[in-house]
């Protein structure tokens, strides 16, 4: 805050009294002082952002976007996709199925669906209605069905009942476009990919990281800013944090670790005890999405999702 040195008017008319001796020269009339403008505070609760200036250079925003991925990663050192798989296929179908719907409920609908339709072929030559069935909880499951049956019958007669490990190959799959494909690449060929879901798109205009709406102009304005080898666990970085504190509504202001970092702080609640109770997942101590999550997400406190039908 810009502090206020200049005298008020009342304060500089005070200095001038006028002579009370008789033949003294008459005391000059002052000049007006000229009034302070009120210097500007940040509005209750709110913080700046540090290394936040008003037009931010291109070398000082690479380096915050940076320095923000690195306080996430020590935030969510055990990240991983929050879908469980056991394969590339399980994956590739788990993904197209995430679709307006949680993670958590196709976790907990794809092991009845593995269990029956175990490889492409199978799933390929299943009896829509059953299919439907199985994936009615997830909602949609119609539209989902074709997909899943269509591309598992690509991948039977096209690829050797392989999902392929190129993007070029991936998005000719039915219900597979470039982030469900980068998913599949990132997670099950070790290959960097940035996955622009609704929590990344949120997070990164919010963090001014770019100011493009459309999913592949964000993920080539974003890639820009990282290494490539760093997409993969840059994307899991994002989305952890849009689901666990960052959130759409609510975003729990008050307890994030990049608020410093952050030119939207203030948007959300920023008491911090107020902001702890909008947090979740394990961050909220609550199960995560998953029912089978890697061990390093159990070692650090995380709890496993329950399958489906459980109270």
């Amino acid at each position: 805050m810009k502090k206020d040195s200049t005298a008020s008017a009342s304060e500089a008319a005070a200095e001038v009294r006028p002579a009370s001796a008789k033949g003294s020269a008459p005391a000059k009339k002052a000049a007006p002082a000229k009034k302070a403008a009120p210097a500007k505070s940040p509005a209750p609760g709110k913080k700046t952002a540090v290394g936040q200036p008003r037009a931010e250079s291109r070398t000082a925003l690479v380096r915050r976007a940076r320095r923000i991925n690195r306080e996430l990663a020590e935030v969510y050192p055990y990240a991983h996709p929050e879908l469980d798989f056991e394969n590339p296929f399980q994956l590739v179908v788990a993904t197209v199925l995430s679709a307006q719907t949680t993670d958590l409920r196709v976790n907990q609908t794809t092991p009845a669906l593995f269990a029956k339709y175990p490889t492409p072929e199978d799933l390929a030559a299943a009896d829509p209605e059953e299919v439907e069935e199985i994936l009615r909880p997830t909602g949609f499951f119609r539209a989902k069905t074709r997909s899943v049956t269509g591309l598992s019958k690509v991948l039977a007669e096209e690829f050797g009942g392989e999902v392929p490990g190129r993007l070029e190959d991936l998005v000719k799959l039915p219900g597979v476009g470039r982030k469900t494909a980068f998913v599949v690449l990132g997670n099950a060929f070790g290959r960097p990919g940035i996955t622009v879901d609704t929590h990344f798109q949120r997070l990164v205009r919010r963090w001014k990281w770019t100011e493009e709406t459309d999913p592949d102009k964000i993920e080539a304005a974003v890639g820009a800013l990282f290494p490539k080898s760093d997409w993969t666990d840059l994307s899991h970085h994002v989305i952890w944090h849009g689901r666990r504190i960052c959130h759409a509504r609510k975003p729990a202001c008050g307890a994030c670790p990049v608020a410093p970092l952050c030119p939207a702080y203030g948007e959300g609640e920023t008491d911090p005890e107020k902001a702890r109770k909008l947090l979740k997942y394990e961050k909220g101590g609550f199960p995560g999405q998953r029912l089978n999550p890697p061990q390093a997400y159990l070692d650090a406190g995380g709890r496993p999702a329950p399958p489906l039908g459980a109270g």
